[in-house]
């Protein structure tokens, strides 16, 4: 009977893991022998081949959708960054987008949102790394498991494991390093009570264990098999890890001796982040993506032109690649697809080889969409953009706004020729390119930009195309505050509609619909780490070198300096594919110029794939993007001279972000605080 019951739960488990990354009286935290099955003993699970795999995949089905980075989430997220805003509050002083609750410092060691799913995931990740334990102490067992399905077991609960501590790192900071150690049940509190690692020792830790997972992890998984971490997955997150471990926030220097210069283990007095520059850590960093980049398995996603395709701008001379082939330059692709069906679902993501690793998700079109849609289209219109990101995009020719104001940028009758009146700041004609329509009267801010500004960014007049549907389509929103989208039209107290004037479109295809006849929404998958990352990584890394360094990973040695040649080629594949020009040589020659174009650029390309949150923070700049208020256009303009005036919405709670030293990582849990006297609490809480 007992074999019955466990044959009847693997299969269970078998098949829920399938919708995971196939598709994916002691501390509690360590306690966890119960979580596979109450019924039978732990053992049970490791007597073959199917139950030690299926009990494998159910720790991997533990965490949550990468995607989830709005609501439900483990993460602070785009909302918790200068990217992504709402106006919806909960009752009280709750936001149900409790990255909205971190940036105004609500998050405290006793409170981590309110619902059923919160930011609190500390106790889950210590989970799946009991799990992980497990399978590792016990894969000798089944007798039927033959060397090679051992081998492969092994990388991939070496990669589940890592990346339960990547998780607990990046948001929680250094975590207590448990090894291989199966922690005993029933002990007294002593035995469980053990100190935090520092930051370099979790860091070494789970990039090493990343590279034995990735030694043993297939190249591809197939297209059945996709959003099953692979090598490249393995030491794509290597290479994250690194960058994160080079840059000023723990890596000495000022930014590292603000934050963390006080910090230091109760136990033996080191400090958990040290304080001393290492410049060979960007030297790592920039192997680790040039490792990824050699695999050879990887490239930028690219649609060929076509007749739809806008053509290039004439007259740039600041890249004398700019007009060559694509990946020599930026001809003879259309920018706009090559850039937006990765999201949309457009593109085929099992055989997309810019997705390094990603996993189908529903919590694109049930929630990401669903609060971009307009009211009137059956959606929640509050998912904003903020001005900040708008005014990030560049000019389709490569210039700046501010460079490119009074000739193609016009925000301002004074932008215009004398005599202009604020009726001139309108196009004309209405235009369409690679599918993508705009209507004349769109506000010349929104014109003549770069491509990924109209495959990601939803604004004031822009086309809802929802062509699945029949009866509900080709919609222009309008966010005036007396029109149906916006605040008036939607009931003045109504959360439904843009507090910023844009909202993020970066994921709606132009077939989805919610409502109407035939209303549809195209299956997407969601990008945990892309190849445009390893290409932007690998340029900032060797941005930071002043001297040549020599790196050893496995057993190939890496030879790296600030070879401008080198930068170059990397970064400009991502601005060629997005139409634009390449580096200039002035940035080129000048390290912080560099910097700077690549913290824009990165900003950009990866808008709301929760990025963002990570690099202002690792940069050591948080506090300085923090201190900018949140601007957008005014949604309680009823006419356009007083809709397009750039303003700080003052309606919510919310609006009121708060810049704290703390806010660099979630706290820990104060349950943990009492059952462990060694684990000391993150800067900033008590």
């Amino acid at each position: 009977m007992m074999k019955l019951v466990i044959k009847n739960k693997i299969g269970t488990v078998l098949v829920m893991v399938l919708t995971c990354w196939t598709t994916i009286s002691c501390s509690d935290y360590l306690n966890i022998d119960n979580y596979f099955d109450d019924e039978f003993n732990i053992d049970s699970a490791f007597v073959n081949a199917r139950y030690i795999e299926a009990y494998m995949w159910g720790a991997a089905a533990m965490f949550v959708d990468e995607s989830n980075t709005v609501r439900s989430n483990y993460t602070p997220g785009p909302m918790a960054a200068d990217e992504g805003f709402n106006v919806l509050t909960g009752t009280g002083v709750t936001n149900i987008y409790y990255g909205m609750e971190f940036a105004a410092n609500v998050i405290t060691p006793d409170y981590y949102g309110g619902g059923s799913a919160p930011l609190n995931q500390w106790r889950n990740y210590y989970k799946i790394i009991r799990k992980a334990n497990n399978i590792l102490a016990n894969l000798d067992k089944p007798q039927d498991l033959s060397s090679t399905d051992r081998l492969r077991i092994e990388g991939y609960t070496r990669f589940i494991r890592a990346y339960a501590y990547y998780n607990l790192l990046v948001d929680f900071g250094p975590p207590i390093l448990l090894g291989d150690e199966i922690v005993n049940t029933n002990e007294d509190l002593e035995y469980y009570d053990r100190p935090r690692a520092t930051y370099d020792e979790a860091m070494e830790y789970v990039c090493t264990e990343l590279e034995k997972a990735g030694d043993l992890m297939p190249v591809d998984v197939g297209l059945l098999n996709f959003g099953r971490p692979t090598k490249g997955a393995a030491y794509a997150l290597v290479a994250r890890l690194r960058l994160i471990h080079a840059s000023p926030l723990f890596n000495g220097g000022q930014a590292a001796r603000s934050y963390f210069g006080l910090w230091k283990r109760s136990t033996d007095g080191v400090n958990y982040v040290s304080q001393t520059y290492d410049e060979k850590r960007w030297a790592v960093a920039a192997a680790a993506c040039k490792r990824v980049m050699d695999m050879g398995v990887y490239r930028l996603y690219t649609v060929p032109a076509n007749e739809d395709t806008k053509p290039l701008p004439e007259g740039v001379t600041t890249d004398p690649n700019y007009y060559r082939p694509y990946p020599e330059g930026a001809a003879g692709i259309d920018a706009l697809h090559s850039y937006s069906d990765i999201f949309t679902g457009e593109a085929v993501a099992a055989i997309n080889k810019e997705l390094i690793w990603g996993r189908n998700t529903g919590y694109l079109n049930t929630n990401i969409d669903q609060g971009a849609f307009p009211p009137s289209l059956g959606g929640w219109g509050r998912f904003a953009v903020t001005q900040k990101v708008v005014d990030a995009y560049l000019m389709d020719d490569g210039r700046t706004k501010e460079e490119a104001r009074g000739d193609t940028y016009f925000e301002n009758v004074s932008d215009l020729p004398q005599g202009g009146t604020f009726d001139d700041l309108f196009t004309e004609q209405p235009k369409n390119f690679s599918g993508y329509p705009m209507n004349a009267g769109v506000y010349k801010m929104y014109d003549n930009r770069e491509m990924r500004f109209y495959a990601s960014i939803g604004f004031n007049e822009a086309v809802w195309q929802a062509l699945s549907s029949t009866t509900n389509n080709m919609h222009t929103a309008k966010y005036y505050y007396q029109d149906e989208d916006g605040r008036g039209g939607v009931t003045a107290t109504s959360p439904n509609y843009p507090i910023t004037g844009y909202v993020i479109k970066k994921w709606v295809h132009p077939y989805d619909a919610i409502q109407g006849t035939g209303a549809r929404r195209l299956p997407k998958a969601y990008p945990i780490i892309r190849y445009a990352e390893i290409l932007l990584s690998y340029a900032e890394a060797l941005n930071n070198l002043t001297t040549t360094h020599t790196v050893q990973l496995g057993e190939k040695e890496y030879t790296l300096s600030r070879n401008t040649d080198e930068i170059k080629n990397a970064f400009n594949l991502v601005r060629y594919r997005a139409g634009l020009p390449g580096l200039r040589q002035s940035e080129l020659d000048n390290p912080a110029a560099l910097q700077s174009a690549i913290e824009r650029e990165r900003m950009v390309e990866f808008l709301w794939e929760n990025r963002r949150f990570y690099d202002i923070r690792r940069w050591g700049i948080y506090e300085e993007t923090e201190r900018e208020p949140i601007r957008g256009m005014n949604p309680d303009g009823a006419t356009r001279e007083t809709y397009y005036r750039r303003t700080i919405p003052s309606t919510s709670t919310f609006m009121n972000r708060v810049f704290d030293k703390r806010l660099i990582w979630l706290p820990l849990p104060r349950t943990e605080m009492r059952r462990l006297p060694s684990l000391d609490q993150n800067p900033g809480y008590n």
